[in-house]
C-alpha cells in the first residue's frame, strides 16, 4: 500500500512510476535493491491500428512476426511535433519504416544519476537502485489472450483478472539475447499483473514464495563448482527470482486458495521445489502469461545444468530441512517462535521491514510531492488506513515545499506575516511521519528567523523524545524493542501511528534549502543533506546559544554533541559519523578552538573520503 500510494504521488504529466521487484510485491528480502519502472506517458503501444490518434502523443504498433514469443519490435505509426520526445533520433530506419531502438532509448536516460546499463535497467553508482524506463499498452495483447480463457481453479478471482486485463502490459527496452535484431526488440512485461496476483496471495503463499527466494539467494546462488583445473561451470547465474515466482504462480493456479493454510506450508514449499527440479531437468519453464515463451530456453543447459540439477536433488533429499541451510531462514523461524508467544507475525515483522529499509529507499526517489493529489486522496478515501498513508507522505515531504522563502526587507509587514504563517503551517504538517525530525525542522526555521528562544524550547522538547527505546533506520531490533512493540498500546496502532511515536528520522534539507542554518548552507549547494536527529539537535542548540551569547551553554552543547558522536547515539552509517564530526568542527571553529576544529574535520574526512560530497575538505583548507 505504501508503494502504491508513493507511486500515485509521483504521477505527473511525463511519467508514471511503478515500484516493482520484491519491494513492489511487499516481500522484500535481505539485500533486495529497489526496482522502479517509469512509463513514458507521451508514447503508447497498440496492436489495433484502427485507433484515433491523440495530439502530442506518439504511437507504435507491435511487429511480432520475426520475434520470439514474449518479445516484439515496435514500428512507428504516428508522432506529433508537440511530442516532448524526439522520436526519430531513437529509431532505426529500415526501408520506409521506423523501428524503435531499445539501445538508443536507454542511452537517452543515462547520465550522472543513472550511470550503468544493466539489461533493461539503469543502475545508480551505488548499485542500490534499478530504474527501467518503459512503454505502456492500455490493451491486453494477443500473445497473452490464452491466459484469460485458461481454466484456473478459481485463482485468481474474476475481478482480479479483469483489473489485470484493464491495466494492459508494459514494454521494457531489451531484446532476446542473440537475436539478429536484438537492439530493436522489446520484452513484454507483466510486472503490474504479477504484483496484482501476489496481492491476492494468502499469508501461506507469501511465506512459500519467500522461502523459495531465500533458498535461491542463500543456498543455490552461493555455490560454485569446479570440474577440473582448466574448466569451471558456474550454476550461480542460471536461476533468478523471476523463475521462482513463475513456478509459484503455476502451482497456485493448480490449487484453490482455500487450501493454502499454514499447516500445509511445508508440503506446498516442497511441491514448488520439486516443480523447480522438473523444470531444470527438462530445461522448460513456461512463462505464466505467455506459455510459448520458455524462460529456460538456451539458458539451462550443459555441465552447469547437470551440476545445478545435482544440487537441487541434494536439497530435495533433506526434505523441508533444506531451509535450515540458510541463516536467514533460521532467524526467520526463530522469530516465528517468538512472535507466536508474544504477538501476531504481521505486526512486528511489518514494522521491522518497513522502518529500516523500504521507507528510506522509497522516499529518496520521490522528488516531488503533489499536495493537491494527496489532499484530495485523503478527503475522498473511505479507508482510514489509506488516509493515514497519504498523510504520512504529505508530512514526510512538507519541508521540501518551495513555500519556504528568505525573509528580507523587500516585503512589507503584511506580506512577511503571510509568508511566515504559511511556512509555519507547512512545517506543522511535517509532524506526522516520525517523533522528532518535524520538530527539528520547525526549530531550524525559528533559528533562521532569529527567534532563538522558541527554537531552544522546541529543541529541548525534541531531545527529550530521543530515548533508548526509539527506533531508527538500519537499527537491529533488541528484545526490549520487540517487547515494546508487543504492548497492546502499539498493537492497536496502525503503522503510521507507530512511526510517529517510536521512529527517529533524519533532518532532511533539500538542495539550496532556505531553512538550513547559514553555517551549513555550503552543504546543500549541490545536493540534499540528511543529518542524524540527535546530533543536529545539539548543534542547533549550540547555534542558538552562540547568538544569544550564552557562553556556558555553548560549551555544554559542544560537549553533548561530541559525546553523542563518540557514543554513536542513533548513528548507523559511516557517512552519518562524518556529517556529525563536520558539525562539531563548525562549532569549534566558531568559538575559536581552531586546533580542535581541524581535528574534527580530519575525523570527518576519515569517515567520508569523497571530497566532492564532504565539505569538511573545503572547511579544513580554509583554516589551514
Amino acid at each position: 500500500m505504501l508503494n502504491t500510494i508513493r507511486d500515485n504521488l509521483s504521477y505527473d504529466q511525463e511519467t508514471a512510476t511503478i515500484t516493482s521487484g520484491s519491494r513492489g510485491e511487499g516481500i522484500e528480502m535481505k539485500g533486495s535493491d529497489l526496482d522502479i519502472m517509469r512509463t513514458i506517458r507521451c508514447i503508447e503501444v497498440c496492436e489495433n491500428r484502427d485507433i484515433c490518434f491523440k495530439h502530442a502523443k506518439t504511437y507504435f504498433t507491435m511487429e511480432t512476426k520475426d520475434t520470439k514469443p514474449g518479445f516484439t519490435q515496435l514500428r512507428l505509426m504516428y508522432t506529433d511535433h508537440g511530442t516532448p520526445v524526439d522520436i526519430f533520433e531513437q529509431c532505426e530506419e529500415i526501408g520506409n519504416e521506423y523501428y524503435f531502438s531499445n539501445f538508443k532509448f536507454k542511452r537517452k536516460f543515462t547520465g550522472c544519476a543513472w550511470s550503468t546499463v544493466h539489461g533493461p535497467c539503469l543502475n545508480d553508482e551505488s548499485g542500490q537502485y534499478d530504474m527501467a524506463y518503459c512503454l505502456h499498452s492500455k490493451s491486453w495483447i494477443t500473445q497473452a489472450k490464452h491466459w484469460i480463457r485458461r481454466p484456473n481453479n478459481s485463482w485468481p478471482e474474476d475481478d482480479v483478472k479483469q483489473a489485470i486485463i484493464k491495466h494492459g502490459v508494459l514494454f521494457v527496452p531489451i531484446g532476446d539475447k542473440g537475436s539478429v535484431k536484438e537492439d530493436l526488440e522489446w520484452r513484454i512485461s507483466f510486472s503490474v499483473a504479477e504484483k496484482l496476483l501476489i496481492y491476492t496471495f494468502t499469508h501461506t503463499q507469501l511465506l512459500c514464495y519467500a522461502l523459495m527466494k531465500i533458498i535461491l539467494k542463500d543456498v543455490i546462488n552461493k555455490k560454485e563448482f569446479l570440474f577440473d583445473e582448466k574448466r569451471r561451470a558456474n550454476s550461480t547465474d542460471l536461476l533468478c527470482s523471476y523463475f521462482l515466482k513463475t513456478i509459484v504462480f503455476w502451482v497456485s493456479e493448480e490449487l484453490p486458495p482455500s487450501i493454502w493454510k499454514v499447516e500445509n506450508l511445508i508440503s506446498y514449499f516442497m511441491r514448488c521445489l520439486k516443480r523447480l527440479i522438473y523444470c531444470v531437468e527438462y530445461s522448460s519453464c513456461p512463462h505464466f502469461f505467455i506459455p510459448d515463451n520458455n524462460l529456460f530456453e538456451n539458458k539451462i543447459k550443459g555441465l552447469a545444468q547437470k551440476k545445478l540439477l545435482h544440487q537441487l536433488h541434494s536439497l530435495n533429499s533433506f526434505g523441508w530441512l533444506c531451509i535450515m541451510k540458510s541463516k536467514q531462514s533460521t532467524n526467520f523461524f526463530k522469530s516465528q517462535l517468538y512472535l507466536s508467544r508474544e504477538l501476531s507475525y504481521s505486526q512486528v515483522d511489518t514494522v521491522k521491514h518497513l522502518l529500516f529499509s523500504m521507507i528510506h529507499n522509497m522516499d529518496c526517489l520521490l522528488e516531488t510531492c503533489y499536495y493537491a493529489t494527496g489532499i484530495q486522496a485523503i478527503i475522498s478515501s473511505e479507508n482510514s488506513k489509506i488516509k493515514y498513508l497519504y498523510s504520512y507522505y504529505l508530512s514526510k515531504f512538507c519541508y521540501k515545499s518551495d513555500q519556504f522563502v528568505q525573509f528580507n526587507d523587500k516585503y512589507d509587514n503584511k506580506n512577511m506575516y503571510r509568508q511566515y504563517t504559511a511556512c509555519v503551517s507547512t512545517l506543522l504538517r511535517g509532524m506526522g511521519h516520525d517523533c522528532v525530525s518535524g520538530w527539528l525542522m520547525l526549530a531550524s526555521f525559528f533559528y533562521k528567523t532569529k527567534e532563538y528562544q522558541k527554537a531552544l524550547d522546541i529543541i529541548e522538547h525534541s531531545l527529550s523524545k530521543c530515548t533508548s527505546d526509539k527506533l531508527f533506520q538500519f537499527k537491529v531490533l533488541s528484545d526490549n524493542n520487540n517487547e515494546l512493540l508487543s504492548l497492546q498500546l502499539f498493537r492497536k496502532m496502525n503503522i503510521v501511528q507507530v512511526w510517529k511515536n517510536l521512529l527517529l528520522d533524519y533532518a532532511v534539507f533539500t538542495q539550496n534549502s532556505n531553512i538550513i542554518p547559514n553555517e551549513l548552507q555550503i552543504d546543500v549547494e549541490t545536493s540534499d543533506h540528511l543529518i542524524p536527529p540527535v546530533q543536529y539537535g545539539h548543534f542547533l542548540c549550540f547555534l542558538c546559544h552562540y547568538n544569544l551569547q550564552n557562553n556556558r551553554h555553548c560549551l555544554e552543547s559542544i560537549i553533548n554533541l561530541q559525546k553523542t558522536i563518540l557514543e554513536e547515539c542513533f548513528i548507523s552509517l559511516r557517512i552519518e559519523v562524518a556529517i556529525c564530526f563536520k558539525m562539531l568542527g563548525v562549532s569549534l571553529q566558531m568559538v575559536g578552538d581552531i586546533d580542535s576544529a581541524r581535528h574534527a574535520y580530519e575525523s570527518s574526512k576519515r569517515f567520508d573520503g569523497k571530497q566532492s560530497l564532504n565539505y569538511a575538505f573545503k572547511r579544513l583548507s580554509s583554516i589551514s
